[in-house]
């Protein structure tokens, strides 16, 4: 059985960045699975620009942006295991892999981040029904087919699901010949980025069609259309309002959700809002020694953010390397008002962490807040937001020496 100080599951942003940072923090005994046959993770087919602009100040494309890290990655001499899949994480770190090469690899780990990254739900996922028909898929599937492998997937598209990737590829597909009838969202507001809506639909003249949802599929062999309906309150199809529309090509850009099976392997205890682990905020799970990074916790907006949580990952897991983790009283830090989650989910008291950042995401679109830190009655934390909307994750900073004696928080969103 081969023994490593840290191993990082996942070769995308998250994981590159956990890498880079740990060496660069003085872990050297350092190795990365990877599944795909090539680092980068999903931002290999992500050709599009808008990455990058809070870590680099610029727009890159998402293949430009992974390469930054692979790069470094490459002149530190980090040592990469790429088509090799994990099959089992234990809570005791043993990791369980099998690639072409070595067949069944076992690898026993000092400290491991997870950063598998997440998965897109699928169609029974969201119930739809009809038959199974060719050219049903996913906006990541489509993304890959174009994208990456040259293939045209259809020739007139309906999209269900105003989610970023779905967006983009409405996008995509236009300047590819595609024709995109419309894309269609079950709930009243934008599942995406307004930047995306913006660039994507609105300068191409794509239609979106709010509080509508696609409720059965037609055709044998390929899709030859589908049926949409407008949704009520309780989202569920008004009668009535079914249109037919005929397409050969159904996108489906209805969420994420972390890629949790490895957590569920090792015994982590999951997030019931977020699909992850529950997480502190020096991005330790549950089980001692394993740390998370990026979307495998929770789903982010912005691959910047998914990079900062894999240096806070590659820091947590050097310090419990080095066995300087300190014993503290964990706080709990809830999602109060208007806020639908917060990650991570509880405050690591450590006297070399001077702050944490923790992500929310809000439950509806709102103008001129202030999101507040409370303990009790008291507020710790006041940061003003212009505009915040559920599909954007906003962050606050929460000083640590301040709520070292203080009870368990929450982050509320006040108009």
């Amino acid at each position: 059985m081969k023994t490593v100080d840290l191993v990082i599951i996942g070769g995308g942003p998250a994981g590159l960045a956990t890498a880079v940072k740990a060496h660069e923090l003085g872990v050297k005994d350092i190795l990365i699975l990877e599944r795909d046959i090539q680092l980068g993770g999903i931002l290999q087919q992500c050709i599009h620009d808008g990455f990058g602009l809070h870590r680099f100040g610029k727009q890159l494309s998402g293949s430009s942006y992974a390469q930054k890290f692979i790069d470094k990655v490459e002149e530190y001499n980090i040592p990469v295991m790429c088509n090799t899949m994990v099959l089992d994480v234990s809570a005791d770190k043993k990791i369980v892999a099998v690639n072409p090469e070595m067949g069944l690899i076992e690898i026993e780990a000092k400290a491991i981040v997870l950063a598998m990254g997440c998965r897109e739900r699928t169609r029974p996922q969201v119930r739809i029904l009809g038959t199974r028909p060719a050219g049903v898929m996913t906006a990541g599937a489509v993304q890959r087919y174009i994208n990456v492998e040259g293939w045209k997937t259809g020739t007139r598209a309906v999209i269900l699901g105003s989610g970023d990737i779905g967006l983009i590829m409405a996008r995509r597909m236009t300047l590819e010949g595609v024709s995109v009838e419309g894309v269609y969202e079950v709930m009243p507001n934008l599942g995406g980025l307004r930047r995306n809506k913006a660039q994507c639909l609105d300068d191409y003249n794509i239609p979106l069609h709010l509080a509508t949802t696609v409720v059965s599929v037609h055709g044998k062999k390929r899709v030859e259309g589908v049926t949409v309906a407008k949704v009520g309150p309780d989202r569920l199809p008004v009668p009535g309002t079914e249109r037919y529309i005929a397409c050969d090509l159904l996108v489906l850009s209805v969420g994420l959700i972390p890629e949790n099976e490895l957590s569920r392997t090792a015994g982590i205890a999951l997030h019931p809002i977020t699909k992850g682990p529950v997480v502190d905020s020096s991005m330790m799970s549950s089980a001692e020694g394993i740390f998370v990074a990026g979307n495998v916790g929770a789903v982010f907006d912005l691959v910047d953010y998914v990079s900062a949580t894999g240096e806070v990952a590659a820091a947590g897991a050097t310090t419990y390397l080095e066995e300087k983790r300190v014993a503290s009283v964990e706080k709990d830090v809830i999602a109060g008002e208007q806020v639908s989650f917060v990650f991570p989910q509880k405050l690591h008291i450590d006297p070399q962490q001077e702050k944490a950042t923790v992500y929310l995401r809000v439950r509806s679109t709102m103008r001129k807040v202030k999101l507040e830190v409370v303990s009790g009655d008291e507020v710790i934390v006041t940061k003003r937001e212009n505009f915040v909307t559920p599909p954007e994750m906003v962050s606050v900073e929460i000083p640590l020496d301040k709520v070292d004696t203080m009870k368990d928080l929450s982050i509320r969103v006040v108009e």
